[in-house]
């Protein structure tokens, strides 16, 4: 429950993706960096959010279920054992493989699942920054697949990165805004609190069409067309309020399965790709 299965294939699918389109090949480097960015990845980014928002999740209604646990405290150790000791194998033999570069990438990657939620880090609670960091959670294992394979960066997966970093800052900050009450009563500072909820769905929609144009610039500029259920999504909540930003989780519910249907088509969009190499 703490790791959030459904939101798995969100961090394992970026890096199987790009090491499997940048190398060819379905090698044990490709399984191992798939399980850990599946599994443990997941259980030490959102265990740490758990344990450390204990307080803040018991004031927050749609929190105990598929939206992220709230354990109880006899729990927090266990959940933060169980992260460390499940991550640590998989970073030992990775960085052994992997060159400097690419073990830079992989250190920037776990350092940003750490610090958004850790005592006296919390980057989640410093406004951009919390969305910036959430991207990073995302983005960071293709960016680690790409280096893993010594890729040289060309203007279009630079275009692509960025596009893919532009719609997790997009979904963070739209995330953030049905939060906005119970944050406050918790004492949370985060991009909806600070900026207001109708300002950051705002942002979020500028976010999303921004990573649109972006992909123009890639190998499959059609693709761009996947950033139109998000705006779709998004657009009802754009004159919402701090006092209705409750009602954004339906879409935020929308959202979590959205990127099922998004992810069929990207899969769709790379064996297309593949084929016409």
């Amino acid at each position: 429950m703490t790791s959030r299965p459904v939101s798995w294939v969100n961090t394992a699918y970026p890096f199987a993706a790009a090491y499997f389109l940048a190398t060819g090949r379905l090698d044990w480097v490709f399984v191992l960096g798939t399980l850990f960015f599946l599994i443990p990845y997941n259980l030490l980014m959102y265990g740490i959010n758990d344990v450390f928002d204990y307080e803040s999740d018991l004031l927050n209604a749609r929190k105990g279920g598929v939206e992220g646990a709230v354990l109880d405290r006899r729990h927090h150790r266990f959940i933060l054992w169980a992260a460390v000791v499940s991550t640590v194998p998989f970073l030992v033999v990775l960085a052994l493989v992997g060159d400097t570069v690419a073990n830079i990438v992989l250190a920037v990657s776990i350092f940003a699942v750490v610090a958004y939620s850790a005592p006296g880090l919390r980057f989640k609670e410093r406004p951009f920054l919390d969305s910036i960091t959430s991207s990073t959670h995302f983005v960071s294992p293709a960016v680690y697949g790409l280096a893993l394979a010594q890729v040289p960066f060309t203007g279009g997966i630079a275009a692509f990165l960025a596009a893919f970093f532009l719609w997790g800052v997009a979904s963070h900050a739209f995330g953030a805004v049905q939060d906005i009450v119970p944050d406050r009563e918790g004492s949370i500072a985060s991009i909806g609190t600070v900026l207001g909820a109708r300002f950051t769905v705002r942002f979020a929609f500028a976010a999303y069409a921004g990573a649109g144009v972006l992909m123009l610039w890639t190998a499959v500029p059609f693709a761009a067309l996947l950033v139109v259920p998000y705006l779709l999504n998004v657009a009802p909540y754009l004159r919402v309020t701090d006092a209705t930003s409750a009602t954004a989780n339906a879409a935020w519910k929308r959202f979590l399965w959205l990127n099922y249907l998004t992810g069929f088509l990207v899969t769709l969009t790379l064996i297309w790709l593949i084929l016409n190499r």
